[in-house]
């Protein structure tokens, strides 16, 4: 699952939908009823991550930290269920022409882009794989552009099997799916999928009734060594609330088995 779960926001009213009060039960309940065995967050405040942690339960851990250059700030962490996946190695590093330099920015983008990269092993099947979580620049298409090409070249390095989710905030199709699907180093999972489970609804809802066809700004992406049995674009709402203004994507995966 790939799921922004929206940035608390401390000025608004408790009683907003936007509200982090309001939507981190829903979140909590959301997560434990999907459990997913992995799960890349997006726009994540510290103070939001007992909320991710409470829905996931206590089989699960977490990687990642902020933004800045001192580590704090947002987060994309990558949640993982310890009973499924051993974690081998990760690192995060920005999303500039400096990646290794925390909280560096360039190529367009005014607040810092990051992305966390794991290497796994399903402990189910003893193989190794890679995940990449990410959240690219909301204004820049330069920076998506250049953040797009930065994370196609990681996954064609890492010479392993890979899945690239998160938050692109641009349509599928676009230049950066483009960048990332064109040259069949990725697949989308939810054009790839022996079978969609849902509507394919704009993951960007904004708190509004879902729609059909709208824009698509949040991707589980996955190297053609990956059969996409199942995907879907989860609109559950709890008395009409919404979790997030994003819809979390979801993908049901099989790694040594090509749908190709």
């Amino acid at each position: 699952m790939t799921f922004n779960i929206r940035r608390s926001m401390p000025h608004l009213m408790p009683s907003n939908r936007d509200s982090w009060a309001v939507r981190a039960p829903l979140v909590t309940r959301l997560l434990r009823e999907e459990q997913p065995s992995l799960l890349g967050v997006q726009e994540a405040l510290p103070s939001q991550l007992d909320a991710v942690r409470a829905g996931l339960g206590p089989d699960y851990s977490g990687i990642g930290r902020g933004r800045n250059a001192d580590g704090n700030g947002e987060q994309c962490p990558l949640f993982y269920d310890r009973r499924r996946l051993k974690l081998l190695d990760w690192q995060q590093f920005a999303l500039s022409s400096k990646p290794t330099v925390a909280g560096s920015m360039s190529w367009g983008n005014r607040i810092p882009r990051i992305a966390v990269r794991a290497r796994f092993r399903d402990v189910a099947t003893g193989k190794d794989f890679v995940v990449i979580n990410t959240h690219l620049d909301h204004l820049s298409r330069r920076s998506r552009l250049y953040s797009a090409d930065t994370l196609r070249h990681l996954v064609r390095d890492s010479e392993l099997p890979a899945m690239v989710m998160g938050d692109f905030n641009i349509d599928a199709p676009s230049g950066p799916y483009t960048i990332l699907t064109g040259s069949g180093v990725l697949r989308d999972t939810w054009t790839a999928a022996h079978r969609q489970l849902t509507e394919q609804w704009g993951t960007f809802p904004h708190y509004r009734k879902p729609r059909r066809g709208a824009k698509r700004i949040d991707w589980i992406l996955s190297t053609p060594d990956f059969t996409v049995l199942r995907a879907g674009i989860n609109v559950t709402r709890y008395g009409g609330a919404w979790p997030s203004d994003h819809a979390p994507v979801q993908a049901v995966l099989l790694l040594g088995a090509s749908s190709a």
